[in-house]
């Protein structure tokens, strides 16, 4: 199998984390053969200082975008700085070749800029969508989500939404497994629904991570195919309903819901591409009840039928 290029687009004052997300996640070996050959190109000439201060050297530049089939821009220096007519220009003619445009945190300006995002939905760091609002207009800009995908071009929210986002490209182009191993080394969740929200009040519980609402999510998560309620986990987690659902929110940053919604369509996504189960079965397993509920949250969700994708993978 020939490995898919990515061209990670670097440039001065790039912050090293917002470089290393996509790095690290497609760089990832994710079986016995790399999946991805990642390139760092520089978007200016010569070497390349980061934002903390120390060097970046690299021997590709933009003429390494347009041979690659997925092209990411991690992030941009300034949301007010426009990005060079060069770059826009190489990311042109990339997307007219039929690359995936990716734009990380401010990198969704960059994008903006080429017009890719006319009439469509994008996202950008929670901080800077009211000024990405008054800056492209003609972009349906929604600030309360970890990344959208638009199928041809996607754009995530700030930092470690990022590492969402390119998860879910990973996902996209090798299926959920591939994905789930990559996120395993990695430690960080193997699928998070780029509709949970991006902005967390308090991020951080002051319960440990195997405390009662972790064991009750966790429990769920594992019991998909019975029904769940927000009182029957509350009871779980040995909670009022109160106090699990401020709870809930503070962890995850969305409602019981919609998180078991989320899950529900994770299994069955994994299931769809890892087995020959049945619509029906799978239906059941990930707590659907009945083919018909999942096709219509698989079109919802994903603007496909599960049928269809099963074929887009297995026939991958």
């Amino acid at each position: 199998m020939t490995a898919t290029r990515v061209a990670i687009a670097a440039f001065n004052g790039i912050r090293p984390f917002h470089l290393a997300v996509p790095c690290a996640v497609f760089g990832e070996p994710a079986g016995a053969e790399p999946l991805f050959d990642v390139r760092v190109c520089a978007v200016e000439p010569g070497e390349l200082r980061s934002q903390i201060g120390f060097t970046v050297g690299t021997q590709d530049g933009l003429r390494e975008l347009e041979r690659a089939q997925i092209v990411v821009l991690p992030s941009w220096r300034d949301a007010r700085e426009p990005a060079p007519a060069p770059l826009l220009a190489a990311i042109r003619r990339a997307h007219r070749r039929g690359a995936l445009i990716v734009g990380l945190c401010l990198g969704a300006y960059v994008l903006a800029e080429t017009g890719l995002l006319d009439g469509r939905r994008a996202t950008t760091h929670w901080r800077w969508t009211e000024l990405f609002a008054q800056r492209f207009p003609q972009v349906q800009v929604d600030p309360g989500v970890l990344y959208v995908d638009e199928g041809d071009v996607l754009t995530s929210a700030g930092t470690a939404a990022g590492i969402d986002c390119c998860l879910h490209v990973l996902r996209r182009q090798f299926g959920a497994e591939a994905a789930s191993r990559v996120a395993r080394t990695l430690v960080v969740p193997p699928h998070r629904q780029g509709s949970q929200a991006q902005y967390i009040e308090q991020p951080v519980l002051a319960t440990s991570s195997d405390g009662p609402l972790a064991k009750a999510m966790d429990w769920a998560a594992r019991h998909l195919a019975s029904p769940h309620t927000l009182d029957s986990l509350a009871a779980k987690a040995l909670m009022s309903r109160r106090s699990f659902t401020r709870h809930f929110r503070q962890r995850t940053g969305t409602t019981v819901g919609q998180w078991l919604l989320g899950q529900r369509l994770a299994l069955a996504q994994r299931l769809l591409e890892t087995t020959a189960q049945p619509i029906e079965r799978i239906a059941e397993r990930a707590g659907f009840g009945s083919a018909l509920s999942m096709r219509q949250h698989f079109a919802v969700a994903f603007n496909t039928t599960p049928s269809m994708y099963r074929r887009e993978f297995r026939g991958g």
